[in-house]
């Protein structure tokens, strides 16, 4: 992209050699063994990072999975921003998340199980002393903000569950009584009339009161500078359903609204807005959205800051055409930082606040940013590249930006990783597509290898630069990984994204099946070994290819459709089908043409079908659809079905157990009876 502009004080980029570079602690000790299960699963998850409002600290969340017993545990740790050794805050028997320093850096705020098992507020005084759980809401806490002057809490809470009869009780079946039109959610299961609301809580006693009401859910609290009022997100349109539309909007109310008060509606666009931030003077709120509501997930993701004085809205960046994401203020009030994603990459940017404003660089190079907060002239995030899971990252003003943790370092210093390149191709149509290769250890350029195509979700994502641990698992098993970015992935801009709108299996197949073609005539991928596969929409992408083409020896659908008709009312999807397809019974060709399913009866390939018991967002009927159909066909397949989960498998065991059928269903199909040298 062409946006780059003059480079702001704080804009320095960080390649990502730098990234690579030998850690805190001493050199690497020798790689001597490869990527396995275990390592992938066992690898440290770190997120979140913040600030300490004087910049000397970085609190940080590090989330390990113990297979033993079978759960994923974090913990909150912390470490000085100008460099040193890293340790925990939180226990390790108990799960900890979303760090917070008050604003007079003497407390850190978390979240964590309180003695109810209902996730809760804690408070720990940093210069000695306990956490000390200091909510007790009825239905727990799943987000919080401080107050400016570190008071009180604007949390985020759903209303009691009635029925719920406590930890010791046993609740008592009751018929499920259904009038929403959105009614139901994967991971809530079926919605009520309960909703997610806003409690101001006292920082010293835990006592609360609720600031929102009525037949809508509030999300993103943030205070005014002045701590008098809050301003947040929700859906409440001026006439009709809540549940028929998603275009949010921010509200305003006192911190001491009670259930006559109005919110007072700040913005009102015809997009969804989100994300709201204030400058550091209050003089604008800055906020995420698009304009293009008729777009659903194609559309761009752009920056809007409206002048709290004059109610002028100005979009930040106009003629960017990439999704911006987690705007954040340093010391200017004139200048934000954000996140933008651009093929393959996310990086930070710096841009003024006005519509002709260009993006400046400030973190960029191959690698994934995320998870940005900066206080006065010093910043971090989290990053990751091809051959490191996400790490911390922190710089100033004047300096280069610097690895502050190595939470996988122990773990990479052991194992030999295969080498993740990129590649750029064209298409049938002559599209150019980009995406990525990953080579198994040991590459030999002479030899060919089994290969697999793996699909990514969405379709609105990307593979991007960040460590792919299903990639690594696979390259170390022996297989060449290619991964596209076919067209109605984000990171190219709304154009591409939205090619795909109403014609899913067509452009997007062509753009992946154009990838293999690339590998092979490149010499790297054996043309008689090719596994495709992916998880939810990578698993839908999958079903299209099986039925379209031969060419592919194996196949694995993870949690996919395959019947849109019988899709509609049975996902979570009901506002997302009629925008795009319209209304089922008024365009049934359409929803039969575009159906996989209608193509099933020309697949030939073996196809492995998992999905979770409980999984709204792509229903198990429709993994059981396609496995009956293939079953009846003749066609070797098998359905997993893990119970209790919904579209992300959560349980570790059954996370270990995904990976084992993925690599005994490639290597049974895709390599010769009794051979290992694949690996």
């Amino acid at each position: 992209m062409k946006h780059e502009g003059r480079l702001p004080r704080m804009a320095l980029v960080l390649a990502a050699a730098l990234l690579a570079a030998t850690p805190p602690g001493g050199a690497a000790a020798q790689q001597d063994r490869l990527f396995t299960i275990e390592d992938a699963l066992g690898m440290a998850r770190v997120s979140d990072p913040q600030l300490s409002p004087d910049g000397s600290l970085v609190a940080y969340v590090v989330s390990r999975t113990d297979l033993e017993a079978n759960e994923h545990r974090s913990r909150v740790h912390i470490v000085p921003f100008e460099g040193g050794d890293a340790r925990p805050l939180t226990r390790a028997d108990r799960s900890a998340s979303q760090p917070r320093f008050s604003p007079d850096g003497n407390r850190l705020a978390f979240l964590s199980s309180g003695e109810e098992g209902r996730t809760q507020i804690w408070v720990l005084p940093l210069h000695g002393g306990e956490a000390v759980e200091l909510t007790r809401l009825p239905a727990g806490v799943s987000s919080f903000r401080w107050s400016p002057d570190g008071s009180r809490f604007a949390v985020i809470s759903m209303d009691p569950d009635p029925d719920d009869p406590g930890a010791d009780g046993e609740r008592e079946p009751k018929p499920l009584v259904i009038d929403r039109l959105q009614f139901k959610r994967d991971g809530r299961g079926y919605l009520d009339d309960r909703r997610r609301r806003i409690h101001v809580v006292d920082a010293s006693d835990g006592s609360h009161r609720q600031v929102t009401f009525g037949p809508y859910d509030a999300g993103d609290p943030v205070f005014t500078p002045d701590g008098t009022r809050i301003v947040f997100v929700s859906v409440r349109p001026e006439s009709g359903d809540a549940d028929a539309t998603d275009n949010s909007d921010i509200f305003e109310i006192p911190t001491d609204a009670d259930e006559s008060t109005v919110p007072v509606r700040l913005t009102n666009n015809p997009g969804p807005d989100r994300s709201p931030v204030f400058s550091p003077d209050g003089a604008w709120l800055l906020h995420t959205g698009n304009r293009k509501p008729e777009l659903i997930w194609y559309a761009t993701e752009r920056l809007f800051a409206l002048n709290r004085a004059t109610d002028e809205v100005v979009t930040v960046g106009a003629a960017l055409d990439r999704n911006l994401s987690t705007p954040r203020f340093g010391t200017s009030s004139d200048r934000v930082f954000t996140i933008l994603e651009d093929e393959g990459n996310r990086h930070v940017v710096s841009l003024a606040l006005a519509e002709s404003a260009t993006a400046d660089r400030v973190v960029a190079g191959e690698q994934d940013v995320r998870d940005l907060e900066v206080v006065g002239d010093r910043a971090v995030a989290i990053t990751a590249t091809p051959d490191r899971p996400p790490e911390v990252i922190a710089w100033s003003e004047g300096e280069a930006p610097r690895r502050l943790t190595g939470e996988n370092d122990a773990l990479l210093a052991e194992v030999r990783l295969g080498a993740v390149e990129r590649i750029h191709f064209s298409s049938a149509d002559g599209t150019e597509v980009q995406g990525f290769v990953t080579k198994p250890p040991g590459w030999q350029p002479e030899r060919r290898y089994p290969t697999i195509l793996w699909i990514h979700g969405g379709p609105v994502a990307q593979f991007s630069t960040a460590f792919q641990a299903t990639w690594q698992l696979f390259a170390a098993n022996g297989y060449l990984v290619v991964a596209a970015n076919p067209r109605g992935s984000s990171g190219r801009g709304e154009a591409f994204a939205s090619a795909i709108w109403a014609d899913w299996g067509n452009l997007d197949y062509e753009d992946v099946n154009a990838a293999v073609d690339h590998v092979i005539a490149a010499g790297l991928a054996d043309p008689d070994r090719l596994g495709v596969g992916g998880w939810s929409y990578g698993g839908i992408l999958t079903n299209y290819v099986i039925t379209k083409t031969t060419r592919f020896h194996a196949a694995i659908s993870g949690s996919s459709e395959t019947d849109y008709r019988a899709a509609y009312g049975n996902d979570h999807y009901q506002l997302e089908w009629e925008l795009e397809l319209g209304l089922p019974w008024e365009e049934p060709e359409l929803y039969n043409h575009l159906s996989p399913i209608a193509r099933v009866h020309h697949v030939t390939t073996p196809t492995l079908v998992l999905c979770g018991q409980l999984d709204w967002n792509v229903p198990l009927s429709q993994s059981e659809n396609l496995y009956q159909s293939l079953r009846r066909l003749g066609v070797p397949t098998r359905l997993i079905i893990y119970p209790g989960q919904s579209h992300g498998i959560r349980l570790p065991s059954f996370q270990k157990d995904r990976y084992e059928r993925y690599l005994a269903w490639f290597d049974n199909y895709l390599k010769p009876t009794g051979t290992t040298d694949d690996r």
